[in-house]
């Protein structure tokens, strides 16, 4: 078996089935999926039989425990030499994995990661979400790398949304943290350390619906602000002034909206990053409404993020 590729699921068996069906189109053969529900109150067993006649589907219930150790009990569970590993709220290309053949037979490594987009299907919000995570005007696509070309202003480090992982190199590092979040950051991180080669592979893409309103997306970006100041304890000279980035925005609007009684102009700096933020989605999106919704996207992936960084600072465990 050349692919093992593990879903973590919790209490979204309708997003599996989504997935599922994508996978259902792939053009990779030698592969088999392996769905672990950690704990949900909403089981998605009977989805995943839906499946046994077309993939090559296996199925765990386990307790609650969080996304790293449940990657790593679907991890004991595989017989691939590669361990791919996808979120529940992913949707796969036909084309992904011929992608990953041609990138490992070009040149080889130990694992790798891949960047996500936004399907047609998506809700204007999740579009504008997916922009604000990807763009280099929001620091998203320079920090996490998704962009193909992104400036080199940090390390790849592979997601687990869309990660794939030699087996041997899994082993030798002990798999996911227990943390939840951050935990494939730190993956990459020791497996960076003890001379693994990771490499962002650039075809081989997902579709990532992540959250699905502006109140979720706000926690998430803040536990991921938190997340680095925590990573950056444990792997000491990860954190690069990219990461910084959001808590100077997140200062600099507060400054900017206190004091602009003193400066009236001061409110001319958010007014006119608004604007670029709003163009830009637009054109990319071919969309006006979703330009206007990346403003607000936007600016919770910047302020939340650096909020979450800064509260972080002054948390000691």
């Amino acid at each position: 078996m050349k692919f093992s590729v593990i879903i973590p699921v919790y209490n979204r068996p309708d997003e599996l089935d989504e997935l599922l069906a994508s996978l259902t189109a792939s053009a990779c053969t030698d592969m088999e999926i392996i769905v672990v529900e950690d704990g949900s109150d909403k089981p998605c067993q009977e989805v995943v039989r839906r499946y046994g006649g077309k993939l090559n589907v296996h199925y765990f219930f386990k307790e609650n425990t969080g996304p790293g150790p449940t990657r790593n009990y679907g991890a004991g569970k595989a017989r691939g030499k590669y361990l791919v590993f996808f979120d529940s709220d992913c949707i796969v290309p036909p084309g992904y994995f011929t992608e990953v053949e041609r990138e490992l037979e070009c040149s080889p490594c130990d694992g790798w990661g891949g960047a996500d987009r936004a399907a047609g299907s998506f809700t204007p919000v999740q579009k504008a979400i997916n922009y604000a995570m990807t763009s280099f005007l929001t620091t998203g696509g320079i920090r996490g790398r998704t962009r193909t070309h992104a400036p080199s202003l940090d390390r790849f480090y592979a997601r687990s949304f869309n990660m794939g992982i030699g087996r041997e190199a899994f082993e030798k590092v002990g798999g996911f943290s227990s943390m939840r979040v951050g935990e494939d950051i730190d993956l990459s991180a020791r497996l960076f350390a003890a001379g693994y080669r990771i490499r962002l592979f650039p075809g081989a893409w997902v579709y990532h619906k992540r959250r699905t309103d502006f109140r979720q997306f706000a926690r998430q970006v803040y536990r991921f602000g938190r997340a680095r100041v925590r990573l950056s304890r444990i792997h000491p000279g990860t954190l690069k002034p990219v990461h910084i980035l959001p808590s100077v925005f997140t200062a600099g609007t507060l400054f900017c909206i206190i004091f602009w009684w003193a400066c009236p102009w001061l409110l001319l700096l958010p007014v006119v990053w608004a604007v670029v933020i709003f163009a830009d989605a637009a054109i990319k999106n071919r969309s006006i409404y979703i330009g206007l919704l990346s403003i607000p996207a936007s600016f919770i992936q910047l302020a939340g993020y650096g909020t979450g960084f800064i509260s972080g600072l002054f948390d000691k465990k």
